[in-house]
C-alpha cells in the first residue's frame, strides 16, 4: 500500500503559480508603504487595515486563477448587475453625510459604485472585442452610452470621485480601442478653454450668486477653494492648506517617522484616508515621496508590458484601461493633496486606509496577472 504524500514546496509553487513575481514584489513595497504610515497616521486602525489587506490579497490571488476568456464572459452580467444595484441606491439607497450611496442588502451594505470600476473596463473590453477588426463610429457612441449610464447614476448620488475614476475607466478603453483623433483633440480643446476661463475670471464666477447649473454647491465651493484656499481658511480651504503645510514643512528628508507635527498635533485632517500622502511628505520628506512616484511608475510600466504582449485584443485594452487607472488614482490623489486638484475623495492607491478601494485596486492587479499567466501559457 502506497502512502501519498504532500511536499510542501510543491503545494507553495502550485498556490503560487498564477501570482506575477514583479507585480507582487511592487504591491509588497506599495502595501510596506501603507502599513507605516498607518503606525503613525492612525495607529488605531492598523489591525483592521491588516485584515484589509488579507481580504483584499485573497481576493486578487482568486482573480489571478481565472482565465481572460473567463472574466470577459462575466462583463455582461457584473455590468448589468452593476447598473441595477445603482438603481436601487437611487431608489432606496441609505443617505449618508448628506449623500445616497449605501444599499442595505440585510446582511451588510454594499457601494455598488466600487464595482463598476471593475465592471466598466470589462464591459467595454467585451463590447470591442465582438467588433475587433470592423470598429464604427456608432460602436463608439454605443460605447460611450454604456459609459455614461452608470457614470450619470453614481454622479447624482453626488459622489464626484468614484465617477470620475469609473468614467477613465471606459474612456481608456474606449482610446485604446482606437477612437480617433478628430473627435479627441476637440474635447480636449474645450475642456482648456474651460479651466482657463475658470482661471481666469475665478473671482466673478466663484461668488454666492453666481450658479455653475453643471456643478452641485459643494462642487463649485471645492474649484473656488482650490483657486483661493484663504478665501475660506478655517473652513473650506482648510484642508488644502494644512496638507501643503505638511508637505511643504518634509523638506528633502522629513522630519522622521511619527515626528510629523502637523500629523500628531491633528492639524492634517483625514490624515489616514485622502490625506495620507501629506503624512508621508512630511515625515519622510521628497525622498520618500521620490521613493513611491518610482514605485508606481514601476507598477504602470509592468502593467504597460503585460498590455502591450497580451493575448488578444480585449486584454490589451482591459491591461492598459486597468494600468491607466491606477495612474488616475495616483494623480488624482497627489494632486488634490499638493492643491493642484480640486478635492474630489480619491484616495491614494494601496496606501489610503479602506477595504472598498483596496480590495478594487486589487483585483485590478489580479486582472493583469490573469492576462499576464494566459500569455505565458500560449508559449508553451
Amino acid at each position: 500500500m502506497t502512502t501519498l504524500r504532500l511536499n510542501p514546496l510543491a503545494l507553495l509553487r502550485a498556490l503560487l503559480r498564477p501570482l506575477d513575481p514583479v507585480l507582487m514584489l511592487v504591491l509588497g513595497v506599495l502595501l510596506g508603504y501603507a502599513w507605516v504610515l498607518m503606525q503613525s497616521a492612525s495607529p488605531e486602525r492598523l489591525d483592521s487595515q491588516l485584515l484589509h489587506f488579507g481580504v483584499a490579497l485573497a481576493a486578487m490571488w482568486a482573480l489571478a486563477w481565472l482565465t481572460p476568456q473567463r472574466l470577459l464572459g462575466l462583463a455582461l452580467p457584473l455590468y448589468a448587475l452593476g447598473v441595477v444595484l445603482l438603481v436601487g441606491v437611487e431608489l432606496f439607497g441609505e443617505v449618508s453625510k448628506g449623500a445616497q450611496r449605501w444599499l442595505d442588502i440585510g446582511i451588510t451594505r454594499i457601494q455598488p459604485s466600487e464595482l463598476m470600476k471593475i465592471a466598466m473596463p470589462l464591459m467595454l473590453a467585451w463590447f470591442f472585442q465582438q467588433r475587433e477588426g470592423s470598429t464604427r463610429l456608432a460602436d463608439f457612441l454605443v460605447a460611450a452610452v454604456l459609459l455614461a449610464a452608470p457614470v450619470g447614476l453614481i454622479l447624482i448620488q453626488p459622489d464626484l470621485g468614484t465617477s470620475l475614476l469609473v468614467a477613465a475607466s471606459g474612456l481608456y478603453v474606449i482610446f485604446f480601442a482606437g477612437l480617433s483623433w478628430k473627435l479627441i483633440v476637440p474635447v480636449v480643446v474645450a475642456g482648456v478653454i474651460g479651466i482657463g476661463s475658470i482661471v481666469a475670471f475665478g473671482d466673478t464666477l466663484c461668488q454666492p450668486e453666481v450658479d455653475w447649473q453643471v456643478l452641485r454647491e459643494y462642487q463649485k465651493q471645492r474649484v473656488c477653494t482650490l483657486l483661493d484656499p484663504t478665501r475660506d481658511p478655517l473652513g473650506k480651504g482648510f484642508h488644502i492648506i494644512q496638507s501643503t503645510i505638511a508637505i511643504g514643512s518634509g523638506g528633502v528628508a522629513g522630519k522622521g517617522w511619527m515626528d510629523g507635527t502637523q500629523t500628531h498635533l491633528a492639524f492634517l485632517p483625514e490624515r489616514h484616508t485622502d490625506f495620507i500622502f501629506a503624512v508621508l511628505a512630511e515625515e519622510f520628506g521628497l525622498v520618500g515621496a521620490l521613493v513611491l512616484l518610482v514605485t508606481y511608475v514601476a507598477l504602470l510600466a509592468r502593467g504597460f508590458v503585460i498590455a502591450a504582449f497580451a493575448p488578444s485584443h480585449a486584454t490589451r485594452l482591459l491591461a492598459g484601461a486597468i494600468t491607466m487607472i491606477f495612474f488616475t488614482y495616483a494623480f488624482v490623489n497627489m494632486g488634490m493633496v499638493s492643491g493642484i486638484l480640486p478635492v474630489v475623495g480619491v484616495p491614494l492607491p494601496f496606501i489610503s486606509y479602506g477595504g472598498t478601494a483596496l480590495v478594487t485596486l486589487c483585483l485590478g492587479i489580479g486582472i493583469l496577472m490573469s492576462i499576464q499567466r494566459s500569455r505565458l501559457a500560449s508559449r508553451n
